[in-house]
Parts: structure tokens; sequence; C-alpha cells
């Protein structure tokens, strides 16, 4: 199965199918529809405190980052030993993007409606990828990891900008149409759930999985086949972290990109809802950076793919950290749509290559029998990450009332993962892994 055209392809269109909805709704319409029509300029009063849409937004990504470090490891873990990593692929994703199509039926005033359709079409959002990421060491071998990766980021990009272009259009011309923009950006976050379902045909009829399913040891067999299995998935996490926490340079790549990672996903992750209440930029001006990020990601996956077969992954996710620091500097200081289009243009650069590289460089370090067991102890690193960048972010926009100190913050992350990320062994990592 591994470096097989039509496997790789059929991976690499699910990045296609579920970018829709991570560009569309998570990043760019959903952001700005929260603060601009759900939440609006006054805030929301919950849990006896009064709200922004930028705090609010930052605890709601928390949560959801939160609720997928509790399980990812345990499916992880399941899929593993059931050979069932396409299965929990499929259900995570038809689940999300019926979700994703819901969201059509937020309107002002929604909160509570909003909260929960975002933060479980989140959850299974990342879920899927939990086992998606799972497929990487098993589709490619070692040497083709990193253009493998590239190859999918830019599949995820190109497909996203598309969807993202027919959605940012109907914004555009709602008038033309004769709907107003509000329903516009309902209809088009509804669309990303449809493009997610319809696209994931071709991963399921594409992807291969290879069906050599463990036998459940005599231990659990007079059990449940469900608990059962659950049981068996917490012992085996429990036994994963215990292993991972004896090999040093797997531990502190973990350690390091959990770090830098919070800084990459609190950026993506806020920077519409930024640039609406703090530089009271337009929709149409969002949406258009946004739009030029997916493009420029494109370019900028491949570029760094290639960058890594000169220098190594590690050294090339490095000099992306050295970016995001001066993309964080820069946010600090801008005040005009020009400056934050020249922004989103640097994002989409080091995105990908960040992205990328990272899964690949850690799929190149752990042991492909049990690839989705370590991708779900990956996830948990990268979800426990995902809570504290946004919710920090929220946090001190709370309590300074603005949002440019916040972002400047981010800065410690980038510096703190690349220090440590220096000190990460690569190809000692590669041989440590056969002892697992």
């Amino acid at each position: 199965m591994k470096n097989d055209k039509k496997t790789i392809f059929g991976w690499c269109m699910y990045d296609w199918a579920n970018s829709a909805y991570i560009t569309t709704a998570a990043v760019a319409l959903l952001p700005d529809y929260f603060a601009r029509a759900v939440v609006g300029e006054d805030g929301v009063n919950l849990f006896g405190m009064n709200l922004t849409a930028t705090t609010l937004w930052g605890y709601m990504l928390g949560t959801a980052a939160f609720l997928v470090f509790l399980f990812a490891p345990v499916l992880g873990a399941i899929a593993d030993f059931s050979a069932s990593k396409k299965r929990f692929l499929t259900g995570f994703a038809y689940t999300g993007s019926l979700f994703a199509m819901m969201l059509f039926f937020c309107k002002s005033g929604n909160v509570w409606l909003t909260i929960a359709l975002f933060i479980t079409t989140q959850v299974c959002f990342v879920g899927a990828n939990v086992f998606y990421d799972a497929f990487l060491p098993q589709i490619a071998s070692e040497d083709k990891l990193d253009a493998v990766s590239a190859r999918g980021y830019a599949f995820g990009y190109i497909g996203g900008s598309l969807q993202f272009a027919i959605a940012l259009a109907l914004v555009a011309m709602h008038e033309t149409v004769g709907i107003s923009i509000t329903l516009a950006a309902r209809i088009g976050m509804a669309m990303t759930g449809i493009w997610w379902a319809g696209w994931t045909l071709l991963t399921m009829k594409y992807l291969k999985e290879e069906k050599t399913p463990h036998e459940l040891p005599e231990a659990y067999r007079n059990r449940p086949k469900v608990l059962a299995y659950l049981a068996l998935g917490i012992n085996q996490t429990i036994s994963t972290a215990k292993r991972v926490g004896r090999f040093k340079n797997l531990t502190l790549f973990l350690i390091a990109y959990v770090i830098y990672n919070d800084g990459i996903h609190t950026v993506t992750s806020m920077a519409t809802i930024y640039g609406t209440e703090e530089l009271k930029l337009t929709t149409t001006e969002l949406m258009v950076t946004l739009l030029l990020v997916q493009v420029v990601a494109i370019c900028g996956a491949l570029i760094f793919s290639r960058l890594a077969s000169r220098i190594g992954a590690k050294r090339s996710v490095m000099f992306a950290l050295v970016l995001w620091s001066g993309v964080v500097t820069y946010g600090y200081f801008i005040h005009t749509a020009g400056e934050f289009f020249i922004l989103g243009m640097v994002v989409g650069i080091v995105l990908g290559g960040t992205q990328a590289l990272s899964r690949s460089l850690y799929g190149s370090m752990i042991p492909e029998s049990a690839s989705a067991e370590f991708y779900g102890f990956y996830s948990v690193f990268s979800k426990f990450s995902s809570i504290w960048g946004p919710v920090t972010f929220g946090v001190i926009k709370q309590v300074t009332g603005s949002a440019r100190l916040a972002i400047i913050s981010l800065m410690i992350f980038f510096i703190t993962g690349l220090i440590l990320l220096a000190f990460v062994d690569e190809e000692k990592a590669k041989t440590d892994k056969l002892d697992f």
C-alpha cells in the first residue's frame, strides 16, 4: 500500500473535503458572524459576566480542544487494535459535516445554539483528523513522508480555497441575489458541510486500510465488545504514555510542538475576530485576506517541502518559527486593511509548511504498527496546546480591553518552541522507534 498513487490521492482528497469547513466556517465566516450578529458589540451576559465575542470565541475553542484531548488517544488505540481507522474517520467526518450544515440555523442572539453546534462540529473535525493523520506512515515510505504530508495540505488549501471563493462570492453579491448578508453567511457555512460530506466519498473509495485486526487478549474476551475495546484503548494509551516518556527526543519534540502549535493555532483561529473587533475591518476585507492566505498556503506547503528535502524537516520548522515570531510582532502594530493583507500573505507562506512538516517529522519518529495510537497521542498534545492559547488570548483581551497585547504575547510560544526543538536529535529519534 505504500506510495500507491490511488491510495495517496484518496488520502489527500480528505484534506480537500474537510478544509472547506475549517477555512470557510471555523476561520472565516463564523467568527465574523458570531461577533457581528450572534453576540453583537455589547457582548453577552453568561455566568454573571459580560463577555465580548473575542473572549467567548477563545473559550469555545479551548472547550472543543479539551474534549478532543480527553478521547483522542483512546480512540486511536482502539482503531489500531481493531484495524478500523477508516471506519472512525468516516463516522467523525459525516457527523461533523451534518452539524456543519446545521450552522445555517444560527441566527442573531442564538448564542447557546451556536456554541453547541460549533463545539460539536469542531470536535468531529479534529477527531476525524486523528485517524486521517494515522494513515500517513502506512501509505508513504519514510523518504516520502514530507512530500506526501505537504501534498495533503496543498490539496486542502486548494479545496478550501475553491469552496471559500464560492461562499465569498455569495456574501459579496448578496444584494444581487436578493438576500441579506447574514443569510448569505449562514448559507455559506452550511455549504461547507455539503462539500465536506460529498468529497469524502472519494476518500472512502480510494483510501485503503490493511485489515489486520489483533485478537482480543483473553482478559477482555468475556466483556461486551464495545466495553472490551474501550478498556483496552485506555490501558493501551497508558502504556503508550509510559513508553513515550522513555524516549527523550520524541518527548522533547512533543513538548516543543505543544508550545509552538499553541501560538499557531491561536493566530489562525483568532485572526478574523481580531480583524473584526480590534481593526474594525469590513467583512469583505476580512474574507479577501483569508482567501489570499489559503491560496498562498498552497505554495507555502510545497516550498517548505522542497526546503525540507535540502536542510531537513526540523531545520525547516525552526525557520518557520522565526517567521511566525515576525508575524505576531507585525500584527501588534497594524491598523489598516492593507497591513492586514500583507500579514495574511506571510501567514499563508509559513502556515502550510509548519503544519505539514510537523506532522511528517512526528510520523518519522513513531512505529508504523501503532500509527493511530501514536497520532491519537499526537492529537492529545496538539489539542492540549490548543486549549491554552485561545483562552489566554481571551483572558488578556477581557482584562486589558485590547487584543494587541494578547497577540504580541504569543511571541513567547514561538521562541520557546524554537529553543526546545533545537535540542531534538531527529536521527536518534528515528532509531529509537525500533525499540517500541
